[in-house]
């Protein structure tokens, strides 16, 4: 990295650390053609041939343009400070190593070609926003003799599993160049702790050594990991590639580089719970610089908080260290967890007088004592900057975090863990499918030390997203932990709304889960309430198809609401359908006798009401034009009977009908029309 050499001394060694932006494309006659492995491709004439087989440790630096032949075996000669980027070609045989290494980094300035005819990595790089001419680069290479044995199986990713860094307080050194195998195990045990380039598009040298089994082999003989991203930097310095001095954008881009770095910390075996830092180097701080830089940490640090990382700024200590001290209490920003200063010549304990004692004083800090030293250990010497580590990791989070839905309410279920002094449990949810990002987003509802909890007040048909962290007695919090409910709803359909006493109607339902899985199979509850109760009760469950529908058909002795509902499972939340009233009208009979009668004498209609509804009343109705009016009324017999006497007093012919209005359980109802002759 490039370093302050004194906060408020020295200036940068811009020769060594300017962003250098690549070459226009060269025209034809500027061009060579090199070929290496079978493989061809055109240059410019201008560049020059490095053969690392002739030279295996030399060092393969990404801000010079150059065509490097082979591959490096020891970077030792890298210089320890080396930021920027320029235009080049690196062509190396295709091992599993190599394959690996072109899986495992995102795109930070570096196209890499697999050519297994050939058995060649091709790997360009780039500086920021010259991506086109890369691949212009690129496209002029073929195959020229095919090499059959060069073809290598690709491996499985393992999952990440290692944490950088754990628990540490002691030294470490940071190098351009992950070191070979053999400095790493010189350079034990008189260091622990080592930082690595792992993303980033202004990394200045490549990383031959850095793969998943070099960062295993290393994690397993106790080495901590300080893990580095070198991109964009202050808007107000001389590199090329520069963060926007618009706060929003600056924030925006500062996610954008911290998605990339997950992705690299995680091809290397980096798991969540490992701080990843974002070099920005010194700079002359404005206010316009300023809130562009801690908006871009700000970025950095939510975006790696959200996907269970942590969010660690490399800083000079009298530029970046300075600005992020002044807003540590500042709600308008997220201050990163971690903090790694450059104050050289200081006291290599963790101080600095640009950042109070009080800031960070978590475990959370590294010194950065002295830089660009020589230095030797077990016959192997290396180009290092010199740090103090004083870290601790976040505790783990929890594991088989469950969900299981019920009707308006979720029970919430976790394994708390082991070997955590705990301080408490925080859930967080969010409607939706998308659950809270940070412990400051969402809604807050659980906070306390159990291991279950029951959420209450959900609505109907709607889906829930929950996240957990640990926080220890520490005060530190792990990565979050997601479990998602999806809502479910069901509708209510009825084959007549007003049906005879004794009739039946069918109830027919269709119930869907709104993350689109189809309900097969599941059971449904059909709920009834006549219309005068206050309470719902079971009617039966029914199993629903395979498309989620189901129905049942009842007989209703009054008329009754009707409800569907599903009452939840593992990762569903029950619902209820809407209600719908199906009405039930008594059957009424009707008797006209006789039909035909002459003028004077009289005709009898009767009937029967059932249920007979004793004691209520039936009216007698005859028709006048196009209306009906009232005759006369009578009680209905204990049996539900009633018999009204007709008398006409003229000739003609009459309709009359019996009418039974409703009460509180029953529709009411009307016989049939019966015709009265009189002659």
């Amino acid at each position: 990295m490039v370093r302050l050499f004194r906060p408020g001394g020295l200036t940068l060694a811009l020769a060594l650390v300017a962003g250098l932006v690549a070459a226009s494309p060269a025209a034809a006659d500027d061009t060579k053609t090199v070929t290496y492995r079978g493989y061809q491709v055109s240059v410019p004439a201008a560049w020059p041939i490095v053969d690392l087989v002739a030279d295996p440790s030399a060092c393969v630096r990404l801000d010079r343009p150059a065509v490097y032949l082979g591959r490096s075996t020891s970077q030792a000669n890298c210089p320890a400070h080396l930021v920027g980027r320029s235009a080049g070609l690196i062509l190396e045989p295709l091992t599993s190593a190599a394959r690996s290494s072109a899986k495992q980094l995102p795109a930070d300035g570096l196209l890499r070609r697999v050519v297994a005819d050939a058995g060649v990595l091709v790997t360009a790089y780039y500086a920021p926003g010259a991506e086109r001419t890369a691949n212009d680069l690129l496209a002029t290479g073929r195959v020229v003799t095919k090499t059959s044995s060069a073809r290598v199986p690709q491996l499985a990713a393992a999952p990440p599993t290692i944490v950088a860094t754990g628990n540490y307080a002691g030294n470490g050194f940071d190098t351009c160049a992950a070191p070979s195998q053999a400095a790493m195990d010189a350079w034990r045990p008189t260091y622990q702790g080592v930082g690595i380039y792992i993303s980033g598009g202004l990394r200045a040298c490549a990383q031959p050594n850095l793969t998943a089994d070099w960062v295993a082999a290393n994690a397993s003989k106790g080495w901590q990991f300080l893990l580095i991203d070198v991109g964009l930097q202050a808007p107000c310095t001389t590199y090329q590639s520069r963060m926007s001095s618009v706060p929003a954008t600056a924030l925006t881009q500062g996610k954008n580089a911290a998605i990339n770095a997950v992705a690299a910390a995680q091809a290397l075996g980096f798991a969540p719970r490992s701080a990843i830092y974002s070099d920005i180097e010194n700079y002359t701080s404005t206010a316009a610089c300023k809130a562009a830089v801690l908006s871009y940490l700000s970025g950095w640090t939510q975006e790696l908080n959200a996907r269970g990382y942590l969010g660690g700024a490399y800083v000079g200590a009298a530029s970046g260290g300075a600005d992020l001290a002044s807003a540590y209490t500042s709600t308008a920003y997220t201050r990163p967890d971690n903090i790694w200063f450059a104050h050289w010549g200081s006291t290599p304990v963790g101080t600095t007088r640009f950042i109070p004692s009080t800031y960070w004083n978590n475990h959370q800090r590294v010194h950065q004592f002295a830089g660009d030293v020589s230095e030797t250990n077990g016959g192997v010497t290396m180009s290092i900057d010199r740090n103090y580590l004083n870290l601790t990791a976040p505790p783990p989070p929890v594991t088989s975090f469950t969900v299981s839905g019920g009707v308006t309410a979720a029970t919430l279920r976790w394994t708390k863990p082991s070997n955590v002094t705990l301080g408490q449990i925080m859930i967080r949810a969010a409607s939706g499918s998308t659950p809270p990002r940070l412990p400051t987003t969402g809604t807050a509802i659980y906070n306390g030390t159990a291991s279950l909890y029951a959420h209450t007040g959900l609505a109907n048909s709607a889906s829930y997203a929950y996240r957990v962290w640990v926080k220890n007695s520490a005060g530190k919090i792990s990565p979050g932990v997601d479990v998602r409910l999806s809502g479910s709803k069901s509708m209510i359909a009825a084959s007549a709304t007003s049906i005879m006493y004794t009739g039946a109607v069918t109830l027919t339902t269709a119930a869907t889960r709104l993350d689109g899985v189809k309900m097969a199979g599941v059971p449904m509850v059909l709920y009834s309430k006549a219309k005068t109760a206050t309470k719902w009760s079971t009617v039966g469950t029914f199993t629903a198809d395979a498309n989620g529908v189901a129905r049942a058909t009842q007989k209703p002795a009054v008329s009754t609401y009707y409800m569907w509902g599903y009452n939840g499972a593992a990762g569903v939340l029950g619902t209820r359908s809407a209600s719908v009233l199906v009405q039930v009208h008594p059957a009424i009979s009707a008797y006209l006798v006789p039909a035909s009668i002459k003028l004077g004498a009289s005709s009898v209609l009767y009937g029967y009401v059932n249920p007979p509804h004793a004691g209520t009343t039936a009216y007698l109705q005859r028709r006048s034009g196009t209306t009906w009016v009232a005759v006369t009324t009578g009680k209905l017999a204990t049996n539900g009977k009633y018999a009204f006497s007709i008398k006409p007093t003229a000739r003609g012919t009459f309709t009359y009908r019996v009418v039974w209005l409703a009460d509180a359980d029953h529709q009411g109802w009307q016989t049939a029309s019966k015709v009265l002759t009189v002659s």
